[in-house]
């Protein structure tokens, strides 16, 4: 795990300079960053859902497990897809033993679905954790084994059957991004599964399936989505191409989140909350996260709550945490969000604003719960932090953190 990390890191993170000497004589430097970016095929728009039978087929596909969880089957969505599935003549067997924070055994229990029936692909219906349990399963079916033989970076050595996508949140971006998330439930932690193996092959994005959300999954999820906006922006592997989804996502959240959730019936919201659920998601698969992410797969893990709520009582205690040493990146996000950034704005002046407004937009939306509102206590503290600390999130991180610092950010949110 650690020889991959490294080599993650290396790709992303280091900047590699080639310089060319023309002449002779006065030389000229060229120079060039070397990059790697990743990204699925993806159909965006009202109806994008519908084409799942269409594509399915165009893959091959004669027999599809259909992942889904019992609130998007009883919204109606994922009898919709296995409609279009079968118009097309293609098989469907639903697997629906999708929980919140999806766990190891969930993902067991699919691959012996998907292998009882014969099957050949798969489709995902529903929010992140369906999404990133589909991705488990599909790991465990092409390389056997269990899922938590595979946590960590670039771990997975063959690709899964043909994978489509199509997410029903506008927040966790699983369905464009190479990162799975799964609770390993003897530890009660969650574990990250890194890999561009995991990329689905389609993503058919449909602004219409995140009606039926409520109004406090929608705050959730699209907190989320600025969370991975605002971590890849300052990340330190972010580059200019991330910068452009991330600081573009964090736009669309700022302008789109609080009136979807007051007027959950205004689909040019809901369509701007996906895309910029879509453009964060392009972001962070390719920038990474950082230590939100990281404090907020331990409290998740170990506390099974809804992790768009773990990243909104984290947040502002994060980005505190790394304002000093990222002051350009966060001035870009303060743009972003329309705030003041005239004028040469102190550090001090720079976080008074942009923690006000975060902290404005979560408690705006229905967000107001601290840790303790939870259950967490003082002495939860050391064992959240040293599962922090060994989540992959941390390495890119834009300041280095210990597990004091974790501990002292865990203190902050109570």
């Amino acid at each position: 795990m650690l020889v991959s990390l490294l080599i993650f890191v290396i790709l992303n993170v280091r900047q590699f300079d080639i310089f060319i000497r023309l002449g002779i004589g006065m030389a000229k430097e060229v120079v060039q960053e070397l990059r790697k970016f990743v990204a699925p095929e993806f159909i965006f728009g009202i109806g994008a859902r519908l084409q799942a039978g269409r594509y399915a087929r165009n893959m091959g596909a004669s027999t599809v497990l259909v992942v889904s969880d019992p609130g998007v089957i009883a919204a109606g969505w994922t009898a919709q897809v296995i409609d279009c599935l079968k118009e097309e003549g293609v098989e469907t067997v639903l697997f629906s033993g999708v929980t919140p924070n999806p766990k190891d055994h969930e993902v067991m229990q699919g691959a012996a679905s998907y292998h009882e029936a014969d099957c050949d692909a798969i489709v995902a219906v529903g929010g992140g954790s369906t999404i990133d349990c589909a991705k488990g399963i599909a790991i465990v079916v092409a390389n056997g084994g269990h899922i938590l033989d595979y946590v960590g970076v670039d771990t997975v050595s063959e690709p899964g059957p043909p994978l489509i996508c199509i997410p029903t949140t506008a927040g966790t971006a699983a369905d464009v991004s190479q990162f799975a998330i799964i609770v390993d439930t003897h530890n009660r932690n969650k574990i990250a599964i890194i890999t561009k193996a995991i990329v689905p092959d389609l993503s058919l994005i449909d602004p219409a399936t995140t009606t039926t959300m409520d109004p406090f999954l929608t705050a959730c999820t699209g907190i989320d989505a600025l969370t991975h906006a605002i971590e890849a922006t300052v990340s330190n592997a972010h580059s200019a191409i991330t910068d452009l989804h991330a600081l573009k996502a964090i736009e669309l959240v700022k302008e789109n989140l609080e009136l979807v959730v007051l007027h959950p019936d205004n689909m040019a919201a809901r369509e701007g909350m996906t895309l910029g659920c879509l453009e964060a998601g392009l972001a962070f698969s390719n920038a990474s996260l950082g230590a939100v992410h990281a404090m907020a797969h331990s409290l998740g893990g170990y506390f099974d709550l809804p992790h768009g709520e773990c990243n909104a009582m984290i947040l502002p205690h994060v980005m505190e945490f790394n304002l000093p040493a990222s002051g350009d990146q966060f001035r870009k996000i303060m743009k972003a969000m329309a705030l003041d950034v005239t004028g040469s704005k102190t550090l001090k002046e720079m976080r008074q604003q942009i923690l006000q407004e975060v902290d404005r937009l979560r408690r705006v939306v229905g967000i107001h719960a601290t840790l303790s509102d939870h259950g967490v206590h003082r002495t939860d503290i050391g064992e959240l932090a040293v599962k922090a600390l060994r989540d992959p999130c941390l390495v890119t991180n834009p300041r280095s953190v210990q597990r004091r610092d974790l501990e002292v950010l865990y203190e902050e949110s109570l």
